[in-house]
């Protein structure tokens, strides 16, 4: 497979992220970019609004959708397909392949490249946030998109390793909200005051 990605590299990714380079780089990018992907940084935000979600009764099962769809990405990102795929960052790849030193706004990375986590765990949460409330789910959806976007900027994963994580966390934001649908009823309920109806 790492022989595939390499070859998409040169041939599809490469070309994509010099052209952004080229023709979107500018101040206010190199500004807002490196903010914008910190939400994605370990998934924390994302952890965070789950946990939130999941105080309140009438917010559990969205939250419960989110803490399942992001334990998926982090046993199949994180755990499984980085360390058995063991593709280069893009700018390790320019450096070793080409002799090219890539200048960053972020700190440089030493992990491996596919798939992006940040893309993953965004799109695991804002799906389940869509699902279950437009009026969360699509600033979270615009937020998931800005946070991919980021990754490609700031040169530090491949279009092919954000798409394929644009695939895999919409598929796991759908799966953990169905999985939610079936444990949320299932879990302890509040109990109701004396003059409250349901």
């Amino acid at each position: 497979m790492l022989n595939l990605l390499n070859q998409l590299a040169v041939s599809f990714d490469l070309p994509i992220l010099e052209w952004i380079q080229a023709h979107l780089q500018c101040g206010f990018l190199d500004f807002l970019m490196p903010i914008i992907t910190l939400f994605g940084d370990g998934g924390v935000f994302w952890i965070a609004v789950a946990v939130l979600l999941l105080i309140f009764p009438k917010t559990r099962k969205t939250g419960l959708g989110m803490a399942f769809a992001l334990i998926m990405g982090l046993l199949v990102c994180n755990i499984t397909l980085k360390p058995l795929v063991q593709r280069p960052r893009p700018y390790d790849f320019q450096y070793d392949n080409y002799g090219i030193y890539i200048n960053l706004l972020v700190e440089r990375l030493h992990d491996y490249s596919f798939p992006s986590g940040h893309t993953i765990a965004s799109f695991e949460a804002a799906t389940v946030l869509l699902k279950n409330s437009k009026k969360m789910g699509i600033p979270a959806m615009i937020l998931a998109v800005l946070i991919a976007m980021s990754r490609l900027y700031l040169y530090v994963h491949y279009p092919t390793d954000v798409l394929f994580s644009v695939i895999l966390g919409t598929v796991f934001g759908l799966l953990g909200n169905a999985l939610a649908g079936k444990v949320a009823p299932k879990l302890p309920q509040p109990k109701r005051g004396k003059f409250e109806t349901r």
